[in-house]
């Protein structure tokens, strides 16, 4: 991997060594191999299954096209690089690579804020749902998702590649990471890209503090339950949810604002795949999966393409 054009970047990844790398194209593979799965399943399901039409799985099922963007951007590189022991990327490649990550991690923020008051909405105001989360408010609000994310994924993409790059143009990352590309900055001409942060960064600690609240609501409106079995469905749903919520952000929060070294460690890479490759394959599990409505589901459109097919 010595050879790279002075208009693209080098990705180094996670090692120098050929045979650990195959070992973790071979890790983030199979990762892969079960986020397509879980995601395309939970679309294919929701779209057919006419007992899947609420705002809930309509949210989830625009989280799992989120998720497959999300990892499909970076992940099916990183492998390609690992068994070509190639790691050029071209500049427009890296561009528009780090536009849809940032698109994909903003509105997946966004997702779980809105996510977060459909269940406040649902546990808190049920005699209202209906009322509230209209077809009209799902339809905005997810129409707000990707709007907020494509909007970031501009701003960040416009402010990080406006810089100039000196030096060799190596990437200590598996992808093209925006802390990474700063590194190789000419000089301090990154200070509309740190704008940039600081304004998307008060975004997202918004969404958490609102995230918050909602969950402080249910919670306090579930321990008001007479029913145990009531309390404990409640919690089993919205706990799950609050962790993928907390693991996504203050892994990403960390990667982003701690100091950086110029090899990866082993900490690095825990925590890149904590926020790049476990939200998308363990989402589908978490927040669908398990739940008994959808592998309900998810048998009867099995059932039906099975007849379908005799």
């Amino acid at each position: 991997m010595a050879n790279f054009t002075t208009s693209g970047f080098l990705l180094i990844g996670f090692s120098a060594k050929p045979e650990l790398e195959i070992f973790y194209a071979c890790l983030f593979f199979v990762l892969y191999l079960l986020a397509l799965a879980g995601n395309m399943l939970i679309i294919t399901t929701t779209s057919l299954d006419d007992s899947l039409q609420s705002p809930m799985y309509f949210f989830l099922k625009h989280l799992s096209l989120l998720d497959l963007c999300y990892i499909s951007v970076t992940v099916p590189r990183f492998i390609y690089n690992s068994f070509t022991h190639s790691g050029n990327i071209s500049f427009w490649e890296c561009v528009f690579q780090c536009f849809v990550f940032i698109l994909c991690a903003a509105a997946e923020t966004s997702m779980l804020t809105l996510m977060s008051y459909d269940r406040y909405v649902a546990i808190c105001l049920p005699l209202h749902y209906d009322v509230i989360m209209d077809f009209r408010t799902c339809v905005g609000g997810v129409t707000g998702v990707w709007v907020s994310g494509a909007i970031s994924g501009v701003m960040h993409a416009a402010a990080t590649f406006s810089i100039h790059f000196c030096g060799p143009r190596i990437i200590h990352q598996f992808f093209c990471d925006v802390p990474q590309l700063l590194k190789l900055s000419c000089s301090n001409d990154y200070i509309y890209e740190v704008g940039v942060t600081i304004f998307l960064t008060l975004g997202i600690f918004l969404c958490f503090i609102f995230i918050g609240f909602s969950y402080m609501h249910i919670f306090s409106s579930v321990l008001r339950m007479p029913s145990a079995e009531g309390r404990a469905k409640a919690f089993s749903t919205c706990l799950p949810h609050l962790a993928v919520v907390l693991l996504f952000l203050s892994t990403a929060a960390f990667e982003y604002f701690k100091s950086r070294s110029d090899s990866p460690t082993v900490s690095d890479i825990l925590l890149t795949i904590m926020y790049t490759v476990v939200p998308p394959t363990f989402n589908p599990m978490i927040y669908s999966l398990r739940n008994k409505t959808v592998k309900s589901a998810l048998k009867k459109v099995f059932l039906r393409n099975k007849a379908y097919l005799c």
